[in-house]
C-alpha cells in the first residue's frame, strides 16, 4: 500500500452518495468526488498542506446532492455581530477612554516616585513630598496642590456663595452698616475740608501777593516760547530788571519813571508825600493823610540809619589809625 492509498483511507472522507439515484447522477457524483493525486515522490497533497493548519478554513470543492435540495440556508456568520448606532457609540466612547488611559500612562515620567495606597508618602506643608527629589518632581507636586487648592475654593464658593465672606459691619444697636455709604460719606468729608482749608490759605493772602502768583504763572507759561539762551541786548529782560525799585540803588534817581496811576492790583493809589514802610506799600487813593500807626515804622527806620552810620564811622576810624 501506498503513502497516498493509505492517507486517504485513514484521513480523507468522500462525500455521501444517495441511495436512490441513476446512473447520470452516479457518474457525475463520482466525478465530484474527492481525488487524490500524486504529484510528488512522497504523495503529499497540496490541499492537504494547505488545509493542515487547524486554524485555516476547510474549503470543500464538490457540491452534493443534499445541499442543493436544502431549502433552509446553513450559512454562518463569521466574526462580531453587526452593534446598532447607540452600542456603536457607546464602544466609541470606551475604546477612546482606554486610549486615553494608555497614552497618559505611556507619557508619565517613569522616575516619579510610587506611592502606596496602604503607606502614602509624608508631605510637607508646602504640598511637596518629602525625602529627595528632582526640581521636576517638586514642581510638579507643588502645582498639584495649587490646583486641588483652587478647585476646593471654587467649590467652597458655589456651595456658599460669594456673599458669605463679606464682612458684615453692625454699630451699638445692631443696625447693618453700609460700608460703601460711609466710606463715600467719609471721602466726600475729606475734599470738603481740604478745599475748606485751601480757601482760608487764599483769604490768608493779599491782593499783591495774588497779582504776583498770577504773575508767575504766566511767566511759566511764556517761558516754553523764550529761547535757551538769553543776552545782555534781551529787551524784555531789560525792561524787566529797570521795572524793579530798589531803595539802596544809586542810579534810582537818574530814571526817568512814568507817573504811576494804578497800583498792582488795579486800583489807584495815593497821589501825594506818605510816610514809608518796610513792604514799600504805598496809601490808597482815599487816605486823608493822617498817620494811625504806633510808631513802629518811624523807630525801624531810625534803628536801621543809626546801625549803618555807626557801621560807617566804625570804618572810617579803622582808617585814620
Amino acid at each position: 500500500m501506498s503513502l497516498a492509498e493509505y492517507l486517504a483511507k485513514n484521513y480523507l472522507t468522500a462525500d455521501p452518495k444517495p441511495e436512490k439515484s441513476s446512473r447520470k447522477r452516479k457518474r457525475k457524483d463520482a466525478s465530484n468526488g474527492v481525488t487524490i493525486a500524486d504529484d510528488d515522490a512522497l504523495g503529499w497533497d497540496k490541499s492537504s498542506s494547505i488545509n493542515a493548519d487547524e486554524d485555516t478554513p476547510l474549503t470543500v470543492t464538490g457540491r452534493t446532492s443534499e445541499f442543493r435540495k436544502a431549502k433552509n440556508s446553513t450559512w454562518q456568520t463569521l466574526g462580531a455581530p453587526t452593534l446598532s448606532s447607540t452600542e456603536q457609540a457607546a464602544a466609541d466612547v470606551i475604546i477612546a477612554s482606554a486610549a486615553a488611559e494608555t497614552s497618559a500612562r505611556t507619557n508619565a515620567d517613569e522616575d516619579d516616585p510610587v506611592i502606596e495606597d496602604s503607606a502614602p508618602a509624608a508631605k510637607m506643608q508646602s504640598g511637596a513630598h518629602a525625602g529627595l527629589q528632582t526640581a521636576e518632581q517638586v514642581t510638579r507636586q507643588l502645582r498639584k496642590q495649587q490646583a486641588e487648592e483652587r478647585a476646593r475654593f471654587m467649590a467652597d464658593d458655589a456651595v456658599h456663595g460669594v456673599t458669605s465672606q463679606e464682612t458684615i459691619y453692625r454699630d451699638a444697636s445692631g443696625r447693618i452698616i453700609n460700608i460703601a455709604m460711609k466710606r463715600a460719606e467719609a471721602r466726600k468729608k475729606a475734599e470738603e475740608e481740604a478745599a475748606k482749608a485751601a480757601a482760608e490759605l487764599e483769604a490768608q493772602k493779599g491782593d499783591v501777593q495774588r497779582a504776583a502768583s498770577a504773575k508767575r504763572k504766566e511767566d511759566l507759561r511764556e517761558a516754553k516760547y523764550m529761547p535757551v539762551a538769553r543776552h545782555v541786548d534781551d529787551v524784555e529782560m531789560n525792561e524787566e530788571l529797570k521795572g524793579k525799585d530798589r531803595w539802596n540803588d544809586p542810579a534810582a534817581g537818574f530814571i526817568a519813571k512814568k507817573a504811576q496811576g494804578k497800583s498792582v492790583t488795579g486800583k489807584p493809589i495815593y497821589k501825594g508825600a506818605a510816610m514809608p514802610n518796610r513792604y514799600g506799600i504805598q496809601p490808597g487813593h482815599r487816605w486823608d493823610g493822617v498817620d494811625r500807626g504806633n510808631g513802629f515804622e518811624k523807630e525801624y527806620f531810625a534803628a536801621q540809619n543809626k546801625k549803618r552810620n555807626l557801621k560807617e564811622l566804625d570804618y572810617a576810624w579803622q582808617m585814620d589809625e
